[in-house]
Parts: C-alpha cells; structure tokens; sequence
C-alpha cells in the first residue's frame, strides 16, 4: 500500500512539474516537486525506499525532459539514499531540521546534477549559486507543507468521522 501512495506522489509531482513549465522565479526554479517527493519518501521510509523513489522519479523526469536521460536520476538516487539515511540516524521531525534536510537535499541533488553536466562539458549553469538557494528554499517550504499535510489530513478525517458517529448514533 504504501508503493502504491509512493507511485501516486511521483506521478501527481511529475505530473504538476510538467504541468508548470517548471516554477520559476526570475529564471530560476523554484521548486523542484519531484525531488520534494523524493526526499518526503526518504524521510519517513527510509533509505531504501528514498533510492527507489529517486530513481524512478528522476528516470522518469528526465524522460520528459531536453537533457541526458539518466543525470537527474542519478542525482535523485544518490540524494533518496542519502536524506533516507540521514533521516535514519537523526530525528528530523521538527520544522527546521526538515527545512536543513530539504534545502541541503536540494544542495546535494545540484552539486551532482550540475556537476555531472559541467564535468562531460555539456551544458554551463549561469549564477548556480542563486538558483540553488532560491531552489533550495522553495524545496524546503514544500517539503515542510507535505508534512504538515500529511499529518495533519489523517487526524482531520478522523475527527470528521469521529462527529459523523456521534450524530448517528443520537
């Protein structure tokens, strides 16, 4: 069951990505939702299951996209494993360590991105230190509100069902 609402994520964050063009701000993204899926995954799955999200999260974004199929994945592997095994060690259930862990998951993912690319000569990357901070904040917000999302929607729907009981049963 929880593949299921894994495969689900990845598909509704591909899905409203692609939908998009991509957030941008100035130029710059914003908000990579795919890997705010990934790392939410890792997080609180593990890192096995942050590495199988990477990869086929980023395997499938890099499908839809213009560059080399596989660099992003790679990236969005190496990143799911990684914030999985963090996520292991550390406590991260406070809002400011999940924001730390998102922005340096985004930190992590554009090292390995950009550098993949600038390393074989591919493509250059303009101010990537700017791109990646704005990035790196809006992946936090959005990793911070897929928590708070999903622990708060469950306990709402209880306590719906909760009322719905009582007036039944009066």
């Amino acid at each position: 069951m929880r593949a299921l609402g894994t495969l689900a994520a990845l598909a509704v964050a591909v899905l409203a990505q692609s939908a998009s063009g991509g957030f941008e701000w100035r130029g710059a993204p914003t908000v990579d939702l795919v890997l705010v899926v990934v790392v939410y995954v890792a997080l609180t799955g593990g890192p096995v299951a942050g590495l199988a999200a990477g990869t086929l999260g980023g395997l499938v974004q890099d499908a839809l996209s213009t560059g080399i199929l596989g660099m992003g994945g790679l990236a969005k592997t190496v990143v799911g494993f990684l914030a999985g095994r963090f996520g292991t060690q550390f406590i991260v259930t406070a809002t400011v360590p999940r924001i730390v862990t998102f922005a340096a998951a985004t930190a992590a993912h554009a090292v390995l991105f950009m550098g993949a690319y600038a390393l074989l000569g591919l493509r250059s990357f303009p101010d990537p230190m700017t791109a990646v901070a704005i990035q790196a904040a809006g992946n936090g917000l959005a990793g911070v509100v897929c928590f708070q999302l999903s622990e708060w929607l469950p306990r709402a729907i209880e306590r719906r069902r909760a009322t719905r009981g009582m007036r039944v049963s009066r």
